[in-house]
């Protein structure tokens, strides 16, 4: 799914793109975020649990400080490349990306080498060891990655509760790094906040909004566990007609 600018007017309450300060689209099903490009006043930006496959779009964000990416489908940390030249990003959250690898050190090195100004990565605070470490032990990266075609995929949504097992089992851990996430969000952790705000909060109108939405989900994924073959199939079916009808209003929207 696109992103458009009907979306982001929409969810960041405002009446022009380049007036956009904070947008949070957790899990909105997103493969496709180029218009970051025309957002050139964003600070902090939410996108964890997509399919977004590359962070160029956000490299005409000059002013991003927090950059949250969670859960998505980065490919490499060539991908850092379009990050280098964002001279005020200090918080970026890329964990659970393909391009994390299989060495949680060499990613956390190769990281901080190619951004020397974070102060949280991920869900912890960049140490001055760390830093020097990472002149070491991290991949320098001086090039943009290749690309065949315009790195932009579109792929088909998954079928209704095909995994609704694993779902279930890691909804614990989910919900986990969904409260530590906005915790950085908000500026509740190690990060202070200077006098007048440098790194702005979400809303608390939207904090409590997302707060009933974990609830709900926790409820209904622990509901699961109690139903057999049948009543699973009836709620794939509800699911599948509510996803259908959701994506008809989306599209409408974006016509109008």
């Amino acid at each position: 799914m696109k992103l458009t600018r009907k979306m982001v007017l929409s969810r960041a309450k405002a009446s022009e793109l380049h007036s956009v300060r904070k947008l949070n689209c957790w899990g909105s099903r997103l493969t496709d975020i180029s218009i970051c490009r025309e957002m050139p006043s964003l600070e902090v930006i939410t996108l964890s649990v997509n399919s977004i496959s590359t962070l160029e779009p956000v490299s005409c964000c000059r002013r991003l400080s927090e950059l949250y990416l969670r859960r998505n489908r980065i490919p490499s940390l060539a991908e850092l490349f379009y990050l280098k030249g964002l001279p005020h990003l200090r918080v970026l959250w890329l964990a659970e990306n393909p391009c994390c690898g299989p060495s949680p050190h060499l990613y956390r090195m190769t990281v901080l080498r190619n951004l020397p100004h974070l102060q949280r990565l991920d869900s912890q605070a960049v140490t001055e060891e760390e830093l020097t470490r990472a002149l070491v032990e991290g991949d320098e990266i001086t090039a943009a990655p290749d690309r065949e075609g315009t790195g932009q995929e579109h792929p088909e949504p998954p079928d209704t509760l095909s995994s609704i097992g694993s779902a279930t089992e890691t909804n614990r851990d989910t919900l986990s790094c969904m409260d530590e996430e906005a915790d950085c969000v908000q500026g509740r952790h190690s990060l202070k906040n200077p006098a007048g705000g440098r790194f702005p909060s979400f809303s608390q109108r939207d904090t409590m909004s997302s707060h009933k939405n974990r609830n709900v989900l926790t409820a209904v994924l622990l509901l699961l566990r109690e139903l057999d073959a049948e009543g699973l199939e009836a709620v794939q079916q509800a699911v599948g007609s509510r996803l259908q009808a959701l994506h008809r209003q989306e599209l409408q929207e974006d016509t109008e």
